[in-house]
Parts: C-alpha cells; structure tokens; sequence
C-alpha cells in the first residue's frame, strides 16, 4: 500500500485543509495524506491526545498542524472551530467532515435521545461547520468532502440510525453541491464500506440479531484501511477533481454492486 511519505504530488501546496475527527481512523489518516501532499492542516477532534499525537507525527515530518479541540454536540464548539481556523491560518481551501459515532440497535428498542445524539453528531455538527465555512470557501473556490457511508445506500437491518445519519449527510451534500456551484464551490460525498477503524470495530450489535441480514452489509473484499479512504479524500479534495461534484462516491469493496 502507498504511504503518504511516498507521494510526490503536491496538491495542496498552499492550501489550508479542516480536518475534523483527525485525532484517529479516517480522519488521522486524511490530514497525513493531506499534509503529505503539502497541505496546512487544521486537525480537530473532542480527543485532545489523539490531536496532540498527530502534531507531533505531523511535525516530525515537517509539515504544518494546528489542532483545536471541539465537541461536536455543542453548536457554539462547531461554529467557533470554523472561527479559530481561519483566524489561526488566515484562509480556507478544503473542509473535510469526517467526525462521526455509530452504533447498532434493534429499531423499537432505539432511545430517541441515541437518535438524537446521533444525527446531532453525524449531521447537525456538520450544517453548523458548513454554514461557518462556506464563506471562507466561496472567497478561494474552495471545497467540501464529506463523511457518508456504503449504509447511506441500502437497507441495514440494525443501523438505521447510522444508515439514515449517512443518507441525510449524502444528501446534504448534493444539495450544496447544486446551491455553491455558480460561486466555485464544490461539494462530495464518500461512501465507505468496513474499513479497519476503532469506529468500526468497537461498537456492539444488538443480541437476537439475523445474521443473514447482517450478511448483507459484506463487502466482497476485505476490509479497507484508513489510508486507502484517505486518498479518496485526496482526489476529490484536489483539483484534478475540478468536474467532480454532487458525487456520493462510493468505495466499499463490492458492498453495494
């Protein structure tokens, strides 16, 4: 597998990308690849050790981090992050939205205050960040990749407070997509299958469940490691993805052909 201290390609040499949810996963993995690729990076997570971590990493390879802790959960935290980066690297050229939570429950059993918790986290964090970003985008014909899921596209039997999170960020992002097109601004959508995350490997599923439905949700490959998402990231946050818009794209290892 390519390692981000292997790529040559400088597509984000004087670009300043957010990274929210880089403290692990995808979104340590992205703000890596970013700042390989000569990116400034933003790094925010609520893990103020998983930022701190990533500093250092990043600043072993001499390449520029600012972290700002923010929950998510709180909309004065989101809007405040958009705030601080700007303020702290004077311009924005990428917004990656990449924090989420996930968990599995049979439907009647769901608290609504989980259901809650969930889209305020999966998507309500992610309009509040948006609306404070799109201003700075608009201004250097920027662009938005955001976090959606391979169970944003079909049924998931036991996820579908996650699944209907996802489907709402896939399609939030097209809307906004078609909204800031004529002022530059792109906007997509990824859509990973099982990647080999603390995310995807520590929440629990529900007992008495149908494994056949379960059964469903396989990829035909083997699970993706964060790097690979990140250089989808990458792409589309580039500009050689210039004609890429509105895309909810997918990379799940067959999960949904």
């Amino acid at each position: 597998m390519t390692h981000p201290r292997d790529i040559a390609m400088q597509r984000f040499e004087n670009k300043v990308c957010l990274v929210t949810g880089a403290a692990s996963g995808i979104g340590r993995a992205t703000a890596l690849r970013l700042a390989a690729e000569g990116g400034t990076i933003v790094a925010a997570d609520i893990n103020e050790p998983g930022l701190q971590s990533l500093a250092v990493e990043l600043a072993g390879k001499g390449a520029a981090c600012t972290v700002i802790p923010y929950n998510a959960l709180e909309e004065a935290s989101n809007r405040a992050l958009v705030h601080r980066a700007v303020e702290q690297s004077g311009r924005l050229d990428v917004l990656c939205n990449i924090a989420g939570a996930c968990r599995a429950d049979h439907f009647t059993d769901i608290v609504l205050a989980d259901w809650d918790r969930m889209f305020a986290i999966n998507v309500t964090s992610l309009v509040a960040i948006c609306q404070e970003a799109l201003p700075h985008l608009c201004a250097t014909r920027g662009n938005i990749v955001n976090m959606s899921s391979a169970s944003a596209l079909c049924g998931a039997a036991y996820w579908s407070a996650y699944a209907a999170s996802k489907a709402a960020v896939a399609s939030l992002s097209k809307c906004l997509a078609v909204e800031f097109s004529g002022k530059g601004v792109r906007v997509n959508a990824i859509c990973p299958g099982g990647v080999n995350t603390t995310l995807a490997t520590t929440y629990s599923v529900p007992p008495d469940v149908d494994a056949a439905l379960v059964q469903r949700l396989f990829p035909l490959l083997p699970a993706a490691e964060p790097e690979e998402i990140a250089a989808c990231v990458a792409y589309l946050a580039s500009d050689e993805a210039r004609y890429v818009t509105g895309v909810a794209f997918n990379i799940d290892g067959g999960q949904m052909t």
